[in-house]
């Protein structure tokens, strides 16, 4: 017996399914979710077909609870559609990265998460904004930026291929310098990366801007400096053990606003989707706008 029959199953569900985020299918995602629907879940289905897609399904809407079926760029754009609608947002993570749902504590096992969707209960959380463009997770420049628009061109997915693509992009990659100014405390320095986080992490649990609350009203910002390769696994294991923070490369600042000068414009991005920006970007955070539907014991 599936546990979808012993739940007080509450409101409307419509799963917005992103068939090639994370390069994987999602047939047995989908078979899951459709198994809970039969057992008494009220919920459809519904398959998102191009860019842009899952805002304008979200937004239009009529549930309770909208379910990102997908990984962060799909997550982003139902979150897009949901902000200022009083819907709330699910998320059944099957992307590369998964960084909202992992900073919520949402399990990347579809039977876990659509256990969270029934058993776990709504927390209103803050997002950012780039430029005027939403995003929910982090956003920046550098070397990340450089690897998010190799990313997406590759064509394949994978942390492997994430790892791979940055490696390469190391051998010969020139630190640019920045300046930056976060509620009126100007810092000029070069860095490696520069990454305002709304979440605390870029995704697979790398916690970059790993002290960040999608609570507090306020977006983190970690500048790394220039390091050598040698220091790469001490740094790496930093990030995933959450301790970015005590890394002597990094600074750690806080702000409502922060806005990032470089000298020419180039590769940025947010939510893990690669874009071209120019010479000045100015991130905002936007408090309490968001509801998400998180486990039950989950404390964010």
């Amino acid at each position: 017996m599936y546990f979808y029959k012993m739940k007080n199953l509450k409101g409307h569900f419509l799963f917005l399914v992103n068939p090639i985020s994370g390069g994987r299918s999602k047939d047995a995602v989908v078979k899951e979710i459709r198994k809970a629907i039969q057992e008494g879940l009220d919920g459809e289905i519904r398959f998102t077909e191009y860019a842009g897609h899952a805002t304008v399904l979200a937004r239009d809407a009529e549930a309770d609870a909208v379910v990102a079926v997908g990984g962060d760029g799909t997550v982003s754009e139902v979150a897009q559609g949901l902000v200022g609608t009083g819907k709330a947002l699910g998320i059944i993570p099957c992307g590369s990265g998964d960084g909202l749902a992992l900073h919520l504590g949402i399990s990347r096992r579809p039977a876990k998460a659509l256990e969270t969707l029934l058993e776990g209960h709504r927390e209103t959380i803050d997002y950012g904004l780039v430029d005027g463009k939403p995003f929910f997770c982090t956003t920046g420049v550098g070397l990340d930026a450089e690897v998010a628009f190799r990313f997406a061109a590759s064509g394949k997915r994978g942390l492997w291929t994430y790892i791979s693509l940055a490696w390469n992009i190391w051998q010969h990659f020139t630190p640019e310098t920045y300046t930056i100014d976060v509620d009126g405390e100007i810092l000029t320095a070069p860095a490696v990366f520069v990454t305002a986080g709304n979440a605390n992490q870029w995704g697979n649990q790398a916690r970059i801007t790993s002290l960040a609350s999608v609570q507090d009203g306020l977006l983190d910002l970690t500048v790394v400096a220039p390091f050598k390769t040698i220091e790469i696994p001490v740094l790496a294991a930093k990030l995933l053990l959450g301790r970015a923070h005590t890394s002597r490369r990094a600074m750690m600042l806080r702000g409502r606003r922060i806005v990032i000068r470089r000298a020419h414009g180039g590769p940025a991005h947010f939510d893990g989707d690669p874009c071209t920006k120019g010479v000045e970007i100015v991130a905002e955070a936007v408090p309490a706008a968001l509801d998400v539907i998180v486990p039950k014991d989950r404390k964010i």
